[in-house]
């Protein structure tokens, strides 16, 4: 192998690695909040049925998470409930805002 091919080998190899730290670092800043996603657009989970990314089926679906930035979950300003009711998001499955079967 040639100095070139070998530069060039370890050069990847250093860049994947920092890749890697990246985005590990990324997701440990983070956390699973249910409740506060748009239908269609949730990271996972979103009940029995269904496959997991993008698969909830309404807004701000209680059984559906999207990843959102560390200590934010819970204080995300979201649409109040049809009758009032303030919306908020969780850190656990909720059981508002479920489609019907």
């Amino acid at each position: 192998m040639s100095n070139t091919m070998k530069s060039l080998a370890l050069a990847s190899a250093v860049a994947t690695a920092i890749a890697g730290h990246a985005t590990t670092a990324n997701a440990a800043e983070q956390e699973k909040c249910y409740g506060v996603s748009m239908a269609g657009q949730n990271d996972c989970k979103a009940g029995a049925g269904t496959t997991c990314a993008g698969s909830s089926t309404m807004d701000y679906q209680g059984n559906a998470w999207s990843l959102v930035e560390k200590g934010t979950c819970t204080t995300m300003k979201l649409p109040a409930m049809a009758d009032g009711t303030a919306r908020m998001g969780s850190l656990t499955e909720l059981d508002r805002d479920l489609p019907k079967s």
